[in-house]
Parts: structure tokens; C-alpha cells; sequence
């Protein structure tokens, strides 16, 4: 938000020096964020003197130029070359001097400097109105009046408005300083807690008066709730044409572009008061009256920037008898804006809101000034009051009579909210024992009104305009900003303790897992929990009625929480393939969002995403595609950093992998993995394979929590390997020879692998070959060849009698 220091001024007498004021605003919680300098000429006239024209003559070697001697005062004489058809004996000009810099409409520099032009020196240059940045006036140069005095600084006879201009960092809650009026006031608490005291000028509606009743235009609100109060007058006979230079500077300090001396009239008190406002064109308002209502959803209506926009049933519209005319509190309509024809208005100034507003706005992707205003919430009680200052100032610089008495529709007074400050709470949040005094002096700066003092604390009264300030707390806050943070004292000891922690808790595993990937070559990914309600179309399991809807969306694509990790996963998938990262591998610790008839829940997720090779391109590496066997290893890596060892996996029932597996333990599913079904790819716009496996956090922290660890010494004896290789059906999976040889060798037999897979030619139809390999260790001896062959001989009967295996 940009404030004008000059502007400021008006209210209350501030230093010359802005800086100053700049760090009292800091303080206060208006952190000024930079303070830029504004002129109302760029250059502020600088160097340009007036020049009377001596002599002029044609340029000997052009047809177009002339050879013009100029006097600039103090005797001084120069040549000036110049084309202008205007330029004549006798004139009193402005010229700009060697040196000076002038700027085109676009901001850049143009310095002045000697030179032949067409054989002829030229020392300056005689100006346009548009050179100057007066007018956009270049036919001709610039004639000034004939009794200047030759080498009097043009500044000094144009006004050159210099300003400075805070740009504050506005927080949500600071509803109270969006105006210049708030800013001011708030200085006025600062300065009053630094032993100043300075008057708060306010600007003053005493001489509003009615002239005539010859044009009342009756107002109506269908829904008070969606406007609590609505004010209207009318004046009659304006002449609408620029604003007076004044009001033109103050709109651009703060960079508003100025229009016409009624829509600056409604700018300049919106920024002065923080009161928005509405100037219609009476004579555009069909059937002579304001409905203040909402329309059906789809109803076509075109705003200012003449886009046609599509109602919802929930904007609230100002309306005529017989159409819209504006969006209330948002935008204006194309049809009823003031323009230079216009003789007559309908001045609006209303409190709407907050919500409608906010919720209108996000809707049609409008974020003006008064939107900003209005969904923060404005003063109630201030919106007459603003309308009087408007009409003031409109007939001030427009002409014209208010020819109608002000209609004020406010429903239901909104009283001053009360609030009791306990010594006791204001000491212990500050951390400092302030003096009731001061306590008291802070809260008068503020305008809020102590009600009683009893031994234990006060109550209060706080001002409408401070929508922000509801509890005890927030008075407090008050009372600090302004106390100064920097005021408060501390101490040299430092206290500090050491928290019990768990090795399990969340974070601790967090890190862990996150280091491993990360070792692993992934990449952490962070996604919005917020997505399209279209996802549930990719999925039969996740419906659409356990969506956990936003009330005030952002947009139609941000508007439910995520109920799946997986396709926050696929749009960053797609978004890096696009840009030609075609490998990825990537983590996520996220959560996904649910709501049932028993209540909404909150769960957390690991979500792993691998496609496309899974190492980098190398000339001594062949790189591999990640592939399921890939993804189950890095899961099952996952899995033994935490201890898990007793999970136990069985074919996937999620419809969005194509082929998966599930991990589970006895209480619990723990992750769920697989290929990405292509109907799902399709949707992100991807041609390559995609795994993906979804860890249930919470689960995996409880069995983690759950496992009981043993240590046990390195075996002193050596441990012995055989091999198989098994001929088997197709059907028979490797899981079924793991189970059997573990059940057999139960006491000898320490794992099972299998390090080879032959499908093809040479094999009888319907078979595989399986090459096993078999690690047997006694803790206690030496294993003799007889007790590994005979256990051998075990496992290949088993796997004979149960798997109908040959060996091969």
C-alpha cells in the first residue's frame, strides 16, 4: 500500500524528514518496505529558465529550422537552433539549459548538451508543453506570458509538487490503516507514547447541506445480511472534466492514473477515509431506483474492462429496474460509469460483506482497491460520513447541486465491542509490568474507551473501525505496538531446557528416511494439498462425496483437499517430462484429506515416484529402466532401516496400478505399490511407465514403535552356499520356494535368493527356470558337508512333492 507523505501531512504535523517517520511507522506495525521519491513533473523543471526570443532567422542550410538568438537574464545571450512553426521575434519561452535533463513519456533520461545542427551551433533547447511534461501538447513550443523576466527558474512558476512515498507491507488484520486518515492516526498514538502531542486534523463535513429535492432515486436491499448498510444521494448540473492539478498529484504519488474530477473525487476519499465509493450516471439508472440484490447464476453482465463476465447467484449486484450496474464492492459496469457527458449521479457509499466480497472477487479474478477494502472490513460507521466529504469535494471541483436528501439504509446498528483487560494478563504476555497510567494513555491514543477500572484489570470500549481487535489478547497486542517491542527489557540469563524425545518421534524418522532416498538419488518434492475435484473421476475407490471441500476456493482446479498422494506426484511427473527430465525419482511427505459420515480425518502418506532410467547416462554404465523390482527394493530398503521384518505382501486392490503389491503387517496395511494403470497417465499427458508406492506414515511409525530389537554376536563359523536350478510351472511364484525352504530349513538355513529367471527356448511349453541359491550357518560349528547335503536333499523333495520341480 502507498501512502503519500504530503498527503499525511494534511492530518497531523510531521518531521521534515520522512525517515523518521518511517521507523515510527515500523514500530507501530506498518512496516515501510521502501520509501520512493515522487515528483508531479519528472525532473522537477530543473535547469529550464525563461528565454526571450531576440532575434529569429531562417537556418542557412535548412528550409525547416530557425536560427533564434535568446536571452536568458544577467546579460546572457545563446544561439538555439529550433523547428518549431510557432517560434517568432519577441517571445518569452523556456529553454533548457547545457546540462539539464529532460525525460520522454516513457520515464527516460535526455540530456541536454551543445551541438551542431545542420552546420550551425545550438546551445539549449527551446521547449514544448510535452518536452516539459505540463501537457501532451507539441504543435509548437511553449508560449509563456509576456512579463516574465528573462532566466527565471520555470519551477518557480509552475507548481512542482516533491513527495515522499512509504510503501507499507499492509497486513490482513490492519483493516484500520488502509486509508491516509489511519496511517495518520496511528502516528498520532506513536508520537503521543514518545511525549509528543500532536493534533489530529480531521476533515471537516460541516458545511454539507441539501439545495434542492428534484431528484430522489429510492434504494432497496433485498439482504441486509450481504449489506448491513447502504447510503445514496444525487447531485445535479456537474460539469465533468480533469481534476484540478492537486488532486491529479495525489492520485499519481501513490500511482492512480487520474480519470475525471468525479471518479478522482471517489478515488481521493477511498485512499483519504478507506471508505470506498460508487459514482453511477443518473441518467443511465433506468426506472429512477437502486435494488441492491443477487441474480441468478450464468446472468451476462460486462464489467469496465469491457469483459463479459457470468454471474453467480451469490454476487452481490447493485441494479437498476431493469439490469446490473455494478458488482458491489468489486468492479463497475460498462454501462452506467460516469463519462464527459454526464450531468447527473447517484453516489454510493455502502459497508458490504467482508465474505460476499472475498468470495466474489476470487470468483471473477478481480482484485481492485475496493475489493481490498471491503473484504477486510471498513468502519460501519463511517460510510456516511465519507459520503459527505465525497459531495463536498464533487462540487467543489465539478459544480453542481445535491438535489436529494442522503438515504441512509442502516438495518441493524453495530455497537462498539466490549472487552475487560485483566493487569494481570497485559504484565504476562509483554513480559514486562507496565504502569496502569501507561496502560491507560496507550488505550486513549487508540481511541478506545475505558469503561471502568476495578483493582484486578478494565473494561472497554473498542472503536468500530478496529475489526481486528475481539479478545484481551488483541488489545494487548495494541497496547505493545505501541509501547514499542524495542522498549521492552531483557534479560542477560539465558533458561534453557532438554526435552525428553523419543528416537521414534515423527521428525526423527522423518530425516532418517529422507537422508536414505536422498542417498539413494531421489529428490524431495513438496506438493499443494489442495487439487481438482476431477480426480475422483480416475478412480472408482475415491469418491466424490468424501471430498473435503474449500469454502472459499481460489479457483475451480484448488478447490477440494487431495484424497491420494498420487496425482500431485503425476503432475509433477508430467511438468518435469514436458521439459524434457524424462528420469526421475522422487519423495514426498504429505497428507491426504477425507470426509465421512463419522467425521473428516487427516492421514499422512510417503509417496515414492520413480520413471525412466534409474541411474544417470555414464560411458561405463548401461543405464536401466526403473522397473517394479527397482521400487520394491527401494521399498523394502525403507522398510529395514525402520526394522520392519515382519511384513507380508499380497496383490494389490487399487484400481489405479495395473499390476501392485500391498505390504502389510498383522495390524495394519503399510504400503501399497506398483505400475501406474495408462488410462491414469493418459490424463497428465504421459507416454512412459510411472511407479509409484504409497507408505501409510502413521502406520509404519506404530510398527516401527512396536518392534522389539535383539542383538546378536557375528557368527564365529563360516557359512556355506548351494544352488538350485529348479524347473517349474509358470504359475509357481518365487515366494512359494522361499516359504517352503524356510519351513524346512528352519534351524541351518539363512536366506533364500534367487539370482537368475529363464524363460524362452530349450524349455518344455509352460515352464520357467528359477536358479536359487541357499546360505546355510550353524552359530555354534562348523557345518560338515554330509549335514548341508542331506538338508539339500530335504528342500528338493519338498520342492518336488509340493511345486512338481525338477532339476535341471
Amino acid at each position: 500500500m502507498k501512502i503519500s507523505y504530503n498527503w499525511l501531512k494534511q492530518f497531523i504535523k510531521l518531521p521534515e524528514k520522512p525517515e523518521e517517520t518511517g521507523e515510527l511507522l515500523t514500530d507501530l506495525g506498518l512496516e515501510v518496505e521502501g520509501i520512493q521519491e515522487f515528483q508531479s513533473i519528472k525532473g522537477g523543471l530543473q535547469g529550464i529558465v525563461v528565454g526571450h526570443v531576440l532575434s529569429c532567422e531562417d537556418h542557412p542550410n535548412a528550409d525547416k529550422l530557425k536560427l533564434t538568438n535568446v536571452s536568458l537574464g544577467s546579460g546572457e545571450q545563446v544561439q538555439i537552433v529550433c523547428g518549431a512553426p510557432n517560434i517568432a521575434t519577441g517571445q518569452k519561452v523556456p529553454v533548457a539549459t547545457i546540462g539539464t535533463t529532460l525525460y520522454d513519456e516513457k520515464g527516460a533520461a535526455w540530456p541536454i548538451k551543445k551541438g551542431k545542427i545542420r552546420g550551425e551551433a545550438s546551445f539549449g533547447m527551446i521547449c514544448s508543453e510535452k518536452e516539459l511534461g505540463l501537457s501532451e501538447d507539441h504543435q509548437g513550443i511553449m508560449v509563456m506570458k509576456d512579463d516574465l523576466e528573462p532566466g527565471k527558474p520555470v519551477a518557480e512558476i509552475f507548481e512542482v509538487e516533491n513527495d515522499q512515498v512509504f510503501e507499507i507491507g499492509l497486513t490482513p488484520n490492519r483493516a484500520d490503516a488502509m486509508s491516509h486518515w489511519g496511517v495518520a492516526r496511528d502516528l498520532k498514538a506513536g508520537y503521543q507514547q514518545q511525549g509528543k502531542s500532536l493534533e489530529l486534523i480531521t476533515p471537516s463535513v460541516s458545511s454539507f447541506h441539501v439545495d434542492s429535492r428534484s431528484l430522489k432515486i429510492p434504494i432497496s436491499v433485498e439482504d441486509s445480511n450481504l449489506a448491513p448498510r447502504y447510503c445514496g444521494v444525487t447531485i445535479s448540473d456537474i460539469k465533468v472534466e480533469s481534476s484540478p492539478k492537486w488532486l491529479q498529484n495525489r492520485l499519481k504519488a501513490i500511482g492512480i492514473t487520474p480519470k475525471n474530477n468525479v471518479v478522482d473525487a471517489t478515488n481521493y476519499v477511498m485512499h483519504e477515509l478507506g471508505q470506498p465509493l460508487h459514482a453511477f450516471d443518473a441518467g443511465k439508472i433506468a426506472g429512477n431506483q437502486i435494488n441492491v440484490k443477487t441474480l441468478k447464476t450464468g446472468t451476462k453482465f460486462i464489467t469496465l474492462d469491457e469483459v463479459e463476465r457470468e454471474l453467480h447467484e451469490e454476487d452481490l449486484m447493485i441494479c437498476d429496474a431493469e439490469k446490473p450496474l455494478c458488482i458491489a464492492g468489486v468492479f463497475g459496469g460498462i454501462t452506467s460509469g460516469v463519462t464527459e457527458s454526464t450531468t447527473t449521479i447517484f453516489l454510493e457509499s455502502a459497508y458490504f460483506n467482508p465474505v460476499s466480497i472475498r468470495k466474489t472477487a476470487k470468483r471473477h479474478g478481480l482484485n481492485t482497491d475496493a475489493s481490498f477494502r471491503f473484504e477486510r472490513g471498513i468502519d460501519i460507521n463511517s460510510v456516511e460520513y465519507a459520503l459527505k466529504r465525497a459531495v463536498l469535494l464533487i462540487t467543489e471541483i465539478a459544480g453542481g447541486e445535491v438535489t436529494s436528501d442522503i438515504d441512509d439504509l442502516y438495518f441493524k446498528k453495530i455497537e462498539d465491542f466490549q472487552v475487560f483487560l485483566t493487569f494481570e494478563k497485559v504484565n504476562k504476555l509483554i513480559g514486562e509490568n507496565l504502569e496502569e497510567e501507561t496502560i491507560k494513555s496507550i488505550l486513549a491514543s487508540l481511541e478506545i474507551r475505558v469503561n471502568n477500572v476495578t483493582e484486578t484489570g478494565m473494561g472497554l470500549t473498542i472503536p468500530s473501525y478496529r475489526v481486528d481487535v475481539m479478545r484481551e489478547a488483541d488489545v494487548i497486542e495494541e497496547i505493545l505496538r505501541v509501547y514499542g517491542y524495542n522498549n521492552i527489557k531483557f534479560s542477560d540469563k539465558l533458561n534453557a531446557s532438554v526435552a525428553i524425545s523419543s528416537k521414534f518421534e515423527d521428525y526423527k524418522l522423518q530425516n532418517l528416511i529422507s537422508n536414505q532416498l536422498v542417498g539413494q538419488g531421489f529428490y524431495e518434492s513438496m506438493a499443494n494439498s489442495l487439487t481438482t475435484p476431477a480426480y475422483t473421476k480416475l478412480s472408482e475407490q475415491i469418491k466424490e462425496e468424501n471430498n473435503v471441500e474449500m469454502l472459499n476456493p481460489l479457483s475451480h482446479d484448488l478447490s477440494v483437499m487431495r484424497q491420494s498422494m498420487l496425482f500431485s506426484a503425476l503432475e509433477a511427473a508430467s511438468y518435469n517430462i514436458n521439459r524434457k527430465r524424462n528420469s526421475l525419482k522422487l519423495f514426498e511427505f504429505g497428507k491426504t484429506y477425507h470426509s465421512f459420515v463419522s467425521g473428516r480425518t487427516e492421514t499422512k502418506h510417503l509417496a515414492l515416484t520413480v520413471t525412466g532410467n534409474r541411474q544417470a547416462e555414464n560411458w561405463n554404465i548401461t543405464p536401466g529402466k526403473g522397473n517394479f523390482f527397482y521400487l520394491k527394493g527401494i521399498i523394502m530398503a525403507v522398510l529395514d532401516r525402520l526394522g520392519v521384518s515382519n511384513s507380508k505382501s499380497s496383490a494389490t486392490k487399487n484400481d489405479l496400478f495395473s499390476e501392485g503389491l500391498a505390504m502389510s503387517s498383522k495390524k495394519a496395511k503399510l504400503v501399497e505399490f506398483g505400475v501406474v494403470k495408462r488410462s491414469v497417465l493418459k490424463h497428465f499427458d504421459i507416454q512412459q511407465e510411472v511407479l509409484f508406492a504409497d507408505f501409510n506414515w502413521k502406520a509404519l511409525i506404530e510398527e516401527a514403535t512396536a518392534q522389539r530389537k535383539k542383538f546378536n554376536p557375528i557368527p564365529k563359523y563360516p557359512a556355506v552356499r548351494r544352488d538350485f536350478a529348479l524347473l517349474l510351472d509358470e504359475s509357481v511364484s518365487y515366494e512359494e520356494i522361499e516359504n517352503i525352504a524356510l519351513q524346512t530349513g528352519k534351524k541351518i538355513l539363512k536366506e533364500v535368493n534367487l539370482f537368475d529367471v529363464y524363460q524362452g527356448s530349450n524349455l518344455p511349453e509352460g515352464k520357467k527356470s528359477y536358479a536359487v541359491s541357499f546360505l546355510f550357518q550353524d552359530e555354534n560349528k562348523t557345518l560338515t558337508d554330509k549335514q548341508v547335503d542331506k538338508m539339500m536333499s530335504k528342500l528338493q523333495q519338498r520342492f518336488e512333492s509340493d511345486l512338481k520341480a525338477e532339476l535341471r
